[in-house]
């Protein structure tokens, strides 16, 4: 497992105890004591390490190379999952990917973003990182869902949309902006899972959501610490403050109001735990249909605009 700094002390509890379970069960000292002994400490360690992480450590658990990623979502949530691929203008975008499944026996379009898991999986998927025909894909399957009357679910894990000089000549704000349109005016229910990171108009381009939810330890917000410290302080080495400022963790959205609710996260986060975190995730999002659920589209529309245009006037 990849190392977090703050988590060396309970990877080398745990490297001691795999160490331990690897002694010839012949050898004379018992070690089954010890282990238990070992294991307690380390489940203290972890849930107290866990239940007090600044933002700038909810940063570096929501950007774990081993949380879960969108097409693992997929492969454990979404039956008969057929990906739709394209933007009929220009080309595919690995960054976004999205199709047609079944959640829970329910027809639905699935959408979000794929980070991948190894070098060749990351160029593939340009680090989730979508350019503008990625949105416009979007688009075309919130039409496809608003022609079939198929619900929408959305899964963000992004540091925001590609800022190359090609994806800007092709219109990469104009596409995003539509994207949101698209959102504001389908007239099916769309759910938001926010399971990494949210960056940026990357994020609320598929995210401008009926239901916006976050896993606990995930982040969203309108630029990354590096990015806001490179403009504030002229250096990315205030990250750390930056993220303080930003109130980019579940927690402090959820008490702003800008999202809908917090997914718990196994003890560990994510990454520690894949299956039980996406058996959350669909829980969440099943009950967020079942609220929506006979819907109009009309009110519908109604409502999310009204969500979206209170955003911070609680102030």
């Amino acid at each position: 497992m990849s190392q977090l700094d703050f988590e060396k002390p309970i990877l080398e509890l745990e490297g001691k105890i795999a160490e331990l379970r690897h002694v010839d069960s012949s050898a004379a000292v018992n070690i089954a004591e010890e282990i238990s002994r070992m294991q307690g400490k380390a489940e203290k360690l972890l849930k107290q390490t866990y239940s007090k992480l600044n933002a700038e450590q909810k940063v570096q658990v929501a950007r774990h190379q081993e949380r879960p990623h969108f097409l693992d979502y997929v492969n454990q949530i979404i039956d008969d999952f057929m990906p739709l691929a394209g933007d009929r203008r220009y080309a595919e975008d690995h960054a976004l990917i999205g199709g047609i499944g079944k959640f829970r026996g329910q027809s639905c379009i699935v959408m979000g973003h794929e980070k991948g898991h190894d070098t060749e999986t990351r160029i593939k998927h340009n680090f989730g990182m979508a350019r503008p025909e990625g949105y416009r894909k979007a688009q075309r399957l919130l039409a496809l869902a608003q022609q079939f009357n198929l619900p929408v679910i959305t899964l963000v894990d992004t540091a925001g949309a590609y800022p190359g000089v090609g994806a800007e000549e092709r219109g990469q704000s104009e596409a995003i902006a539509k994207s949101i349109e698209s959102c504001l005016r389908a007239e099916v229910p769309i759910i938001s899972v926010i399971i990494g990171e949210g960056g940026s108009g990357g994020a609320i381009a598929i995210a401008t959501a009926d239901r916006v939810y976050m896993l606990e330890h995930a982040i969203y917000s309108v630029i990354s610490p590096e990015g806001c410290a490179s403009i504030l302080w002229k250096t990315a080495d205030f990250a750390k403050e930056a993220a303080a400022s930003l109130k980019l963790t579940a927690q402090d959205l959820m008490e702003l109001k800008l999202i809908d609710g917090i997914i718990e996260e196994p003890m560990g986060g994510a990454h520690r735990n894949k299956q039980d975190t996406m058996l959350n995730v669909a829980n969440q999002i099943e009950k967020g249909l079942k609220e929506l659920t006979p819907w109009n589209g009309r009110t519908l529309i109604q409502k999310r605009r009204e969500k979206f245009l209170q955003a911070g006037r609680h102030f």
